[in-house]
Formats: C-alpha cells, structure tokens, sequence
C-alpha cells in the first residue's frame, strides 16, 4: 500500500506529484509482474508484433500500393510505396516515403502516424496526421509525395482533434480547434470551413457550424467521379446525427437530408443510404431497426420520398457493415455473430429494382474456419469494383485475397495476395460457440478457444458489451502463445450493449438498463464454471475502455465471480466521466449524472461509487495511458488511490504514451500485455 495522496492532485495529468505516484506505482507493478516467465511473454509478443513475414496492409492509389510499416528497427514507421502490380504478386520492394523514427528524432516529438489521406486523382500530394505521444489530438501536415518532403507553405495545422479532407488541390475542408468557442463540450470541432491555399486559416469561410452540445461535427468530400459533393455530418448526440450535403460547384450551398435523427445517411452514386437506428415508417412502408434502406438522391431533400428495403435484420442476424464500390454495395450480415457477404446492384437498363446475390468465394474457400470473421473492404471504389477480402479465426492467421467483381455484381475472380503467418500451435485447439442465459432469460452467445482434455483451466474472458461494437472471431496472435498455449481458456463474450445482432442488441443494454450487458457477462461468467470448463478461483476477466467499465463492475458488484480481474483504460468515476475529456459524448449510452433522476441508474454502475472498504474483492490490476486524450486517466488513478486506503489487492500500472490506445510502439505494446497475462498466469494458474 502507498502513502496516501489528495485525490484531487490524480487530475492533474501531467502534475508532478500525480507523475510520482504513477512512477511509484509503475515501480511496485513491475517488481511484482517482472518474472522470467514476464520476460518470455514480453519477448514472444514482442516478435509476433515485429514478425518480417506478417501482412503488409496496404491501400491502392493510381498505380502505387502505399503501407504503413513498423517493426523493431523502425519503432515508429515507415510509410512506404511500391507498384500495385508488384504489390499484388507478392513484392516486398518499398521505396520510402516518410521514416517517423527519422522525423521523431529529429523535431524532438514522440511522434505516432495516424494516416495519410492522398489527393484523388493525381495522388501527388497528402495530408498526414502525426500524433505526439498517441493522443487522438494531432498535427496536419502536407506532404509532397514526389519529393518526399512538407510542403513548408501548405495546409499545415496545430494540434488539434477534428478531420480534414481533400476537395481539390487547393482547397480542403477543416473541422478544428479554432479557437475560443470553436469546440463542443466533447472536445470535438463544431466548426467547418473551406480553407483555400495562401489564405489565413482564420479568414477561411464557416460553412457550417453546429451546437455547443453537439458531439463534433465531420466534413468529408465524396470524390467519385461524376457525383463528386461535399457532405457533414452533424453528430447531435452518439446515436442521433443529420447529414448536410452540398454540391461544390453552387457555393457550398448545403441542404440537409431529411430524415429522422436515428438514421445515419450517406451518398452514393445517384442514390441515398440509409440505416435507421429505430423502426421507421416511410409512406406506408415500415423499415425495422438496423435496415439498410435507399433511395434516389435528389429524392432526399423532400419530406416524402420512395425508398427500397436493402437489407431487413431478423432476431438471428444484424447488418455489419456495408462497403461500396463504383457499382455494388457489399452488404456484411452477421448470423449468430458469423459473417456473410451479399452483392446488392442498383437498377440499371438490364433489370428493375436491386438485384441481389451471394458473394461467393471463387478461390480459397476450403480456408474458411466454421467460426470465422470475413470482411471486405473497397480497393478503390471511385474507380474500381476490386474488393479486399480479409478472411480470419481464432486459431487461423489472416489471408488477404483480391475479389474482381463484374459490373453485374458476379465474381470474376479471387486471388490470394497474402498469408500471416501462425503464431502459435493450434493443432489440438477446439474453437465453439455456447450461448448462456441471462438474468431475464435472454440467451447470450459466447466463443470458446480451448484444448480439450485440460478442463477445467485457468480460463480469461474478454467483454466489452457497449456502442454497438460486435466482438467477432479474429486470430489470437498474441492470446496464443501467451494463453493458450500455456495451457489457458480464452473466451469471448458478445454481451448486449454491443451490435452482434443490431440496434435493438445495443439498445437493450442502454442507460436505465445498463444492468443488462452486466448480468450477460456474469451469466457467461457461470455457465463457463457450470460446465466444468473452469473454476471460479481460475476465472479471469479482462476488457478495456467501456469494457474497463465493465470489468470495474465485475470488480465491485460481482467479486465473488472472478479470480482476477484486468481493467484497462477504464471509465470507472460515472459521477463525472462527462466532465472529463471526450466524456460529454457518451451520455447518449450511459446517461447524465447532473440529471438527479438520471443519476439513479448511472450510480448503480459506477464502480468507484460501489467499492467498499473491507470487502473481499479479487486481485485487480488497472492499467492506462498519461496521453489518452479520450478517457481520463484520472478514473484508473483515482480507483486505485482508494482501493490502496482500504489495503485492497490492487496493482497499477501507467504507460506514459499511447493515447487511449495504451501503447504508442510495439515494444509498449508487447510490455503492457506481457504484464496483463502475467498478473493473470500469477492468480489464476494456481501458483
């Protein structure tokens, strides 16, 4: 146990006494976790994550494959070209653009790339986005792709959250900090305006501006060809928007798509999609929840429009996602939290209404695992009907595939481009899915990675159950030689709160019946022990961010449950979380604690409120992040700071980088899991 500190100084970010009792903390963490067996988990990860033979992701521009590439001379990066074509037959022959080692080291900057968006079509010129120290904050610089240098008089940008986007090359729209007045209480820009090249960032015109207590709002510019426009989305709460869009070429006039605030709308082509978060009634037409619906673009601007069922979910499957290309919408439906791809084709001169079919798989299939995610994404859909597909599971690495689709929506062809390697051995490792029942009867699905034959064992299981985000079969490169193949149990669990089966999943778990996705996690938690694949005293529990929430939960209202528990950047102070950074712009999901009545619910999910001194709890080792500019690290510090008063069981830990992320390299990133699943071995493999 430390010595006491005013909690009030935990606030202070970068304080110095809150910097000295991290540092203090950090040290008794490490002298607790920095074992053999630490440094071996640290070292395995550490090569998976630098490992020359993973996929080098890239994205096609022109005639170039451009990637981001980092690895252990390059700790930063390396953003990087090479032909397409070489690209796609298996090349490995880069030219480098930008080395951000080079760049870090020369500006003094703990510099992390957030991307690069390129000038369509020339490709000459980019926007990157350099982040000191991880933070969601960043610099905009311009960047000359042929000389490889910053443009010095170019749309250059302070630190600041917020999007830029290419309209031509000489102008681009902004949505930063502009200065007093400019930001919403979520941190986020209420502003956009068309800055133009030469001109003064502060004599660009607003174009459009939006509420104090809005979330942000987000230029973009659509630039396919023939339909190119400027389009806003004005995000009201986190699950309530309208979308402006405006034709560049008659003064940025901006007209507002007319449709309810739940449904989120956006352009293609000649057509409007649409995805209404609740039911909604069009004339006499009834779109359920999590449709995907469409209609002519010029229609949705009226008050009454025609629209055209794409996509309707039934209490089995929710729609993903969905990717466009120059003449197909790719619809992603996840079926009992498995993928399956459709190809919907807008009427054309051949064929009324949309045509509709199966994506199939030409090459490759045989590699798809019973429990698989498949996804696919536009190589370019401006120009192109060329799709990525990305086809992984839990004990199958990554193989990235080429799709060639027609223009009437049929696979021309499927090649194989590139292969992950494995990381571990899972021979005799069994993937299932099992589904629990919940405290009022609803049965929750959850996927199991073990090896038969060594229950029960030392078992973790991962939630996050929150913002509609679906937990999907994905490889286990780093759980697999640090868990699994060690002897443990991993489990996934697609809690409600999350978007496995669509809105009405999501909203089931919302505010007032936060509870939810809580009794749906410890059900899981039961049914593992029920069925003999685990024991309470070897149970773990782990997740981070809104998942952090989560396992503060398990901590405080569920202690018996669990044998250890860990809980990364965390939201764990609900009596405040929207007075700390972004937080304002998740009360749509949690509620406003300034609201009394409001304040009811959220403080019987507010883990540092439901902490009591004397109570057993499990072991518990919270970690965060000094740069996450996203959730405050002060939730995680100040938990601890009361758990050590009452001599709770209690470790910490705080990367000085990394943003919400929590690791700004790899070598972080491989220390700050190499810690997590070395608590876990210590409490729950019976040592």
């Amino acid at each position: 146990m430390n010595e006491k500190i005013n909690i009030e100084l935990l606030d202070e970010i970068q304080g110095e006494e809150a910097l000295a009792w991290v540092n203090s903390h950090n040290s008794r963490t490490l002298s607790a976790l920095g074992t053999k067996r630490f440094l071996n988990i640290e070292e395995q990860i550490k090569n998976v994550l630098d490992d020359p033979d993973r996929i080098p992701y890239a994205s096609i521009r022109g005639d170039f494959a451009y990637n981001f590439w980092v690895d252990e001379k390059n700790p930063r990066g390396l953003w990087r070209r090479q032909p397409a074509s070489a690209y796609l037959q298996g090349a490995d022959d880069w030219s480098v653009l930008l080395d951000i080692d080079e760049l870090a080291k020369r500006e003094g900057k703990a510099w992390v790339f957030h991307g690069a968006s390129l000038l369509f079509p020339e490709y000459s010129r980019a926007l990157i986005a350099l982040s000191d120290g991880g933070c969601d904050a960043d610099v905009i610089r311009e960047f000359d792709v042929d000389t490889c240098t910053f443009v010095e008089d170019g749309f250059n940008l302070p630190e600041s959250k917020g999007e830029c986007s290419w309209i031509t090359a000489d102008q681009i729209l902004v949505s930063r900090d502009f200065g007093a007045g400019t930001m919403t209480d979520s941190g986020y820009p209420r502003q956009v305006r068309l800055w133009k090249r030469g001109q003064d960032l502060e004599d660009a015109q607003i174009i459009f501006e939006g509420e104090k207590s809005d979330v942000g709002v987000f230029p973009h510019f659509d630039s396919m060809p023939g339909w190119q426009r400027v389009m806003i989305s004005r995000l009201i709460t986190f699950y309530e928007s309208e979308t402006f869009i405006a034709d560049p070429t008659a003064q940025y006039v901006l007209k507002k798509v007319e449709v309810p605030t739940h449904v989120e709308a956006g352009p293609w082509r000649d057509w409007m999609l649409m995805r209404p978060k609740q039911d909604w009634t069009v004339g006499e037409k009834t779109f359920k929840a999590g449709s995907l619906v469409a209609t002519q673009f010029d229609n949705a601007f009226d008050a009454d429009f025609e629209a055209h069922s794409l996509f309707t979910p039934t209490d089995a499957s929710a729609l993903e996602y969905v990717a466009t290309t120059r003449h197909h919408v790719v619809v992603n439906v996840l079926h009992h939290v498995s993928n399956r791809l459709g190809i919907l084709t807008p009427p054309t001169t051949e064929h009324t209404g949309w045509d509709r079919r199966d994506l199939k798989l030409a090459t490759g299939n045989e590699q798809v695992p019973a429990h698989a995610t498949i996804q696919v994404s536009a190589v370019d859909g401006r120009t192109s009907d060329q799709l990525w597909l990305h086809t992984t599971g839990f004990t199958t690495p990554m193989t990235l595939s080429l799709l060639e689709l027609s223009k009437s929506g049929e696979t021309l062809s499927a090649t194989t481009v590139r292969k992950a390697p494995s990381t571990f051995n899972a021979q005799n490792v069994e993937v299932s899915q099992h589904f629990a029942t919940s405290a009022d009867g609803t049965k929750v699905p959850y996927f199991q990675i073990s090896t038969p034959g060594h229950e029960p064992a030392p078992t973790l299981l991962y939630g996050y159950g929150g913002f509609e985000v679906s937990l999907t079969p994905s490889y286990l490169g780093m759980a697999g030689p640090a868990w699994i193949e060690r002897g443990g149990t991993y489990v996934v669990a697609n809690i409600r709160g999350g978007g496995e089966y669509g809105p009405k999943w999501h909203q089931a778990a919302l505010q007032a019946n936060r509870h939810r996705a809580y009794e749906d996690f410890v059900a899981v938690a039961d049914d593992l022990v029920a069925r003999g694949v685990t024991t309470k005293e070897q149970l773990g529990a782990r997740g981070g961010s809104n998942g952090g929430l989560l396992m503060g939960m398990m901590l405080t209202k569920y202690p018996e449950h669990f044998g250890a528990i860990v809980c990364e950047v965390p939201l764990l102070d609900m009596s405040r979380f929207h007075t700390l950074l972004a937080g304002a712009s998740w009360m749509a999901e949690y509620g406003d604690p300034s609201d009394p009545k409001q304040w009811e619910f959220i403080k019987t999910f507010s883990p540092y409120h439901l902490f009591q001194a004397g109570r057993q709890y499990p072991p518990v080792l919270f970690t965060t992040s000094t740069r996450d500019d996203r959730v405050h690290p002060a939730h995680a510090r100040t938990m601890v700071a009361k758990m050590d008063e009452a001599g709770a069981d209690v470790l910490f830990y705080e990367n000085i980088e990394g943003g919400h992320a929590g690791a700004a390299d790899n070598k972080q990133r491989a220390k700050m899991s190499a810690l997590a699943w070395e608590f876990l071995w210590q409490h729950l493999g019976g040592e």
